[in-house]
């Protein structure tokens, strides 16, 4: 059986190209280490929740600090505004802090009162861990009322930052951001328990003393909402994006607002709106963004791979179907643009090998069927195609080895055959030439 060597088809060829294709207080309760300042990179904030939830023990204990408060539990009043609510799955994600996008941030909070398997090692909870620049007694008082948050006793924690804010007070010492985090601290526990307005009271106070803190902002925020004080709620959420983009939660509800406001004051209400302040950009929370697993880069490689593959059997396909038509400049591009996302690919170099003796460029044509024999140094149509190169650069003898080769490996191929005898009068014609 013979083999054509000069067109495209599906018996062996020499000539024609391949075609097959191939829930805790604003600040973090670190028992080691003290209180994260507001000028850290904040975690994904347990924000409270403003449903009113069963009171955890002591909720009759008085408060200790000389501005008590006797709060009452809140209940919102129906209104068409029921609607937009959050539902109660949304307002848990924001209680257990996985307000943010694409992240699990309760894995980041407070680890107060858990071991590092996750299950409760109270017995090593060390309640006199140094808290910034609070003294030694206020520092406990503010270890238990975290670790008291931790496990759902609003009230009792409420009472320990109480006391903690007007030992404070009688301390005489000057540490703003610690107040801050006091206020902000008993502000979730108001918000925990229902009490909006005490709540709101307790986050002003804590922004006087450290201007846009995201917490006691976001904190507020959910108080005016919970309030039906739909501005002031969009004010401060959208005040809270400005610090920090990735809180999911205000997202939610900075749109959920919109829809209420547009429905209580029609078209223009963003003119009844307070002015909203520019947050400076030495607040703004800038993260380094996450290394990405081992497993999602594998992922990435593995889909930019298959992606690489289609497109590379398209320009091959290409390439083929331009060759068939004989517009062999147009296969040379597709067939350049395969050799760049698979460089080692044998059969692109022979395809584009042909197209080059189509269109006499005999060096190009040499050079590629030299790459292909590089990668496939028995390749008989990158033999036969270089003999035809060579042809064309009348390098007589470098084609005759080369037909030589290609029938030593198959003595069927009857175009290497006649290329052979052809080759030998020429080479025979120009040594004649050459010794007259």
């Amino acid at each position: 059986m013979t083999t054509s060597c000069g067109s495209v088809s599906t018996r062996p060829s020499l000539s024609g190209p391949s075609l097959s294709v191939a829930a805790c207080p604003v600040e973090r309760i670190q028992p080691q280490g003290g209180e994260v300042s507001p000028a850290a990179p904040a975690q994904s904030p347990d924000m409270g929740n403003a449903q009113k939830r069963p009171h955890g023990k002591g909720d009759s204990s008085p408060h200790s600090d000389t501005h008590h408060h006797h709060h009452t539990p809140w209940r919102g009043k129906a209104s068409s505004a029921d609607k937009y609510k959050v539902n109660h799955e949304s307002k848990d994600k924001v209680a257990n802090g996985t307000g943010k996008r694409g992240s699990n941030a309760s894995a980041q909070e407070d680890q107060i009162g858990k071991s590092p398997a996750g299950g409760q090692a109270k017995e090593t909870v060390n309640l006199d861990a140094p808290c910034g620049a609070l003294p030694l007694p206020l520092s406990r008082l503010k270890n238990e009322g975290n670790l008291l948050f931790k496990n759902g006793q609003f009230a009792d924690a409420l009472q320990k930052y109480s006391q903690a804010i007007q030992g404070y007070t009688d301390s005489g010492i000057d540490s703003p951001e610690d107040l801050c985090i006091l206020y902000s601290n008993r502000a979730a526990c108001y918000l925990k328990d229902g009490n909006s307005q005490d709540c709101i009271q307790d986050c002003t106070k804590a922004l006087e003393l450290q201007p846009f803190s995201l917490k006691p902002l976001l904190r507020r925020a959910m108080a005016y909402e919970s309030l039906e004080r739909y501005r002031k709620a969009y004010v401060d959420y959208k005040t809270v994006l400005q610090i920090d983009t990735s809180v999911q939660a205000a997202h939610d509800s900075v749109n959920r607002i919109t829809r209420l406001l547009i429905e209580q004051d029609g078209a223009d209400w963003r003119d009844k709106l307070p002015e909203i302040p520019l947050v400076p950009l030495s607040a703004q929370q800038h993260r380094r963004p996450e290394q990405p697993s081992e497993e999602v880069l594998q992922a990435r490689a593995d889909k930019a791979k298959r992606d690489a593959e289609v497109q590379f059997s398209a320009l091959k396909q290409e390439g083929n179907d331009y060759v068939k038509n004989g517009q062999h400049k147009d296969a040379v591009g597709k067939y350049t643009e395969c050799l760049k996302l698979k460089p080692e690919e044998c059969a692109v170099y022979t395809n584009r090998a042909l197209c080059y003796l189509k269109l006499e460029q005999f060096a190009e044509a040499k050079q590629d069927c030299d790459a292909a024999l590089k990668l496939e140094p028995t390749n008989k149509k990158a033999f036969y195609r270089r003999a035809m190169a060579n042809k064309g650069l009348k390098d007589y003898l470098a084609c005759s080895s080369d037909l030589q080769e290609v029938l030593h490996q198959d003595p069927n191929v009857q175009e290497a055959e006649k290329e052979l005898e052809e080759v030998t009068m020429l080479l025979r014609q120009s040594l004649a030439n050459a010794q007259n």
